[in-house]
């Protein structure tokens, strides 16, 4: 438990600085910022006190609301990529074999999933944030990100808990059944709680799209008993 709170605590603080950092080098990329390496830092636990620095406002204003959408929706492209590749990478044997790699692509790929989760699952109706910047900027109904976004991390969720986990578990739980739970207990309250639904539920009350980080708690809660351990005997996957 001490070690996958570590190496998470490290996975999200990157993950953050990463996806500031996206936001600020596309608009310095696009001529809309001074420098890449102007955003205001906040805490990396929390997740609060972080912005990119870039003048949507006056993108809005002047314009240019094509380039604001790009930059808005920048990070969630990064996170994108991220989760795909990283799930192509821990299902090759040899990255398998490395016990430590394994365990660190593995909780990078969670961080990265959790922001996915968060923007797009929860967050798409939201007339601000960078959802709302990207569907704002191209004229877009929320539904459509919503509606297509859901169905790739839903597809991806599929791939992580059917063939991901029971390799997890074969590396460092094997027939350690309470380790097994602390995986899985981990994974769903990262993904699903942590930096979605609870961070949903607290910074949006009281506008009603509180009620999206809801779905957290239900994932959990499916993923829990869909997924538990006993369901999970070696090489075997999950429903």
């Amino acid at each position: 438990m001490i070690i996958v709170l570590v190496t998470f605590i490290i996975m999200q603080a990157v993950v953050v600085v990463m996806h500031e950092f996206t936001h600020s080098t596309v608009a310095w990329l696009l001529g809309h910022k001074q420098s890449p390496f102007d955003i205001i830092w906040g805490n990396p636990l929390t997740l609060t006190g972080w912005d990119e620095g870039v003048g949507y406002k006056e993108l809005f204003s002047t314009g240019h609301s094509t380039a604001a959408a790009i930059i808005g929706v920048s990070p969630l492209i990064v996170h994108t990529g991220v989760v795909i590749s990283v799930l192509l990478l821990l299902q090759m044997e040899r990255i398998r074999n490395r016990k430590w790699l394994f365990h660190i692509l593995y909780w990078f790929l969670i961080a990265n999933y959790m922001e996915l989760i968060a923007y797009i699952n929860m967050r798409a109706f939201a007339s601000h944030g960078d959802v709302g910047i990207f569907n704002r900027g191209l004229g877009l109904s929320p539904w459509v990100l919503f509606t297509a976004g859901s169905m790739a991390i839903t597809a991806g969720l599929y791939i992580l808990f059917k063939r991901i986990l029971s390799e997890m578990y074969n590396v460092f739980a094997e027939d350690n059944r309470l380790n097994q739970w602390m995986i899985l207990i981990m994974t769903c309250f990262i993904l699903f709680i942590w930096g979605s639904g609870m961070r949903v539920m607290l910074y949006i009350y009281p506008d009603p799209q509180w009620m999206f980080g809801l779905l957290g708690p239900a994932a959990s809660a499916v993923v829990l008993i869909t997924c538990r351990p006993h369901n999970l005997k070696h090489n075997q996957n999950c429903p």
